[in-house]
């Protein structure tokens, strides 16, 4: 049942919480050898976006800002006792998986979105949710549109 499931994984589970959202660890059967490898290491090595202002960039003198920086630093303290026991590297959409799969990172926190497809075959724990989006339209008040579904056959004026 699902309670059974939850107490027979809770090392990975603790480690999920700890990395909130957006934010992956390597596969159930081996979330703890990456933890003991991070360990070993001395630093975490966390997949970011290659700059997101707000999410994760870094400044003039390399030091990296934004959510996403800050979960993997929180992540960090949580292992090390020590937010800057952390290393970041930019990756693009099309390498973030990989990067995760192959060891290259020990975590990912960019913006990626949780679906079915990713999480039944990567063989990745998504950890949890840590942001929020969605969609709206903005258009002048000037054409008269209260609802999207009038926005067809609508022409820029």
């Amino acid at each position: 049942n699902f309670g059974d499931t939850i107490m027979k994984n809770a090392k990975s589970i603790a480690v999920g919480a700890a990395m909130l959202c957006g934010v992956f660890t390597a596969s159930v059967a081996s979330a703890a050898t990456t933890l003991e490898s991070v360990k070993e290491k001395g630093h975490l090595q966390c997949g970011v976006t290659s700059g997101l202002p707000g999410f994760s960039q870094p400044d003039d003198k390399g030091n990296w800002t934004g959510i996403d920086v800050d979960t993997c630093r929180a992540v960090a303290a949580a292992i090390f006792g020590d937010s800057q026991a952390v290393e970041f590297t930019p990756l693009t959409a099309k390498e973030r998986f990989t990067a995760l799969q192959s060891g290259e990172i020990d975590m990912l926190s960019r913006n990626t979105t949780w679906t079915l497809t990713r999480d039944a075959s990567l063989g990745l724990n998504f950890a949890g949710v840590n942001y929020y989006d969605g969609q709206g339209f903005l258009v002048n008040k000037g054409i008269g549109v209260d609802d999207a579904t009038q926005l067809d056959g609508a022409k820029r004026k």
